[in-house]
């Protein structure tokens, strides 16, 4: 008898073991939601033992507060929101991995010569307070340009709300946007000013941010989901996986064939799209930060050390998991 107990408990345990762990990923729709798509399509979570449902948001606001209210366990966005969740509402939240340096370019209005031009009108954001709003600012203080005193910010939501925005109406000046929206934004006369790396220099945008608790409460599951998700960066701009890739571009953003393909040349080109692997850039971070002290004047106006924000443990050890 108690051999047969001891057999059913060995059994139980296999079966659980046997389960795929359930996850709810959000993130924003774009192409650097590749490798994550790719990697639910492709069967790569389940090879590692997970269920996982991604999600796609509308603006980083409904992002931070429905992972502060464990709505989803894993964030997928420009890291600058895992910051603001620390210092603005006071969450612990911790980043895990990059992934790419945003893509963005700075597009206006095609009756928009120069950033003078600019003056007076309203520009599209995100939310005014992280990320690429901050870039934005960035951008036009260089050129010379003050928020409030030169030009107003009207948060609108995601790239493809921002761009759908200066569509309908071209008393939105100017927003910045990234693949596969900013190849659409070309091809109906939208202007771009520049690139962001161009223009403000290294950015770590995208990565992973999980509140630090869940993290030490499910640190194997955590390793298990980066070490999927390198394997979806990996075969995300995998030549062999073109055709495929900008299939799932065309039928989860329902974009054209042709915008597309111009995405996947975009996010595969190793100076501005996808980064290696979902590596962290600390030097693009410390770009985030310092943008964070100069525009929104945090921390007195000096940034803080990148450790504060980021734990990279778990990621090198979703690493060793591989083989390369």
């Amino acid at each position: 008898m108690y051999r047969n107990f001891i057999w059913l408990l060995v059994f139980c345990s296999l079966v659980a073991q046997a389960q795929p762990i359930p996850l709810r990923v959000k993130m924003f729709p774009g192409a650097q939601a590749l490798p994550v798509m790719a990697a639910a399509s492709q069967g790569i979570f389940e090879r590692h033992g997970l269920k996982v449902e991604v999600l796609f948001t509308v603006n980083s606001q409904e992002q931070r507060d429905g992972l502060a209210a464990g709505d989803f366990q894993i964030a997928q966005a420009a890291v600058d929101n895992a910051v603001a969740m620390v210092e603005l509402a006071r969450h612990d939240v911790v980043i895990v991995t990059g992934g790419d340096s945003s893509m963005n370019e700075f597009f206006v209005q095609p009756d928009i010569a120069s950033y003078a031009d600019l003056k007076g009108h309203t520009l599209l954001v995100d939310a005014p307070n992280t990320a690429y709003a901050l870039q934005l600012k960035k951008i036009l203080l260089m050129n010379g340009l003050k928020e409030g005193a030169d030009y107003k910010i009207h948060p609108l939501g995601g790239t493809f709300l921002r761009l759908k925005g200066m569509r309908e109406n071209k008393d939105y000046k100017a927003a910045m946007l990234n693949p596969p929206f900013s190849v659409d934004a070309k091809a109906t006369g939208l202007r771009s000013m520049g690139r962001a790396i161009d223009l403000i220099g290294p950015y770590q945008a995208s990565g992973t941010f999980v509140l630090r608790s869940w993290a030490k409460a499910n640190a194997d599951t955590l390793e298990r989901y980066i070490a999927a998700l390198i394997e979806g960066y990996r075969w995300a701009v995998s030549p062999a996986n073109r055709e495929a890739g900008t299939r799932i571009l065309v039928e989860r953003l329902k974009v054209t064939p042709e915008v597309a393909a111009r995405t996947w040349e975009l996010m595969t080109d190793p100076k501005f799209g996808l980064a290696r692997d979902a590596r962290f850039d600390m030097q693009g971070f410390r770009n985030v930060l310092a943008l964070r002290a100069e525009i929104e004047g945090s921390w007195g106006g000096k940034p803080p050390a990148p450790e504060r924000y980021v734990d990279l443990s778990y990621y090198e050890r979703a690493l060793k998991r591989l083989v390369n």
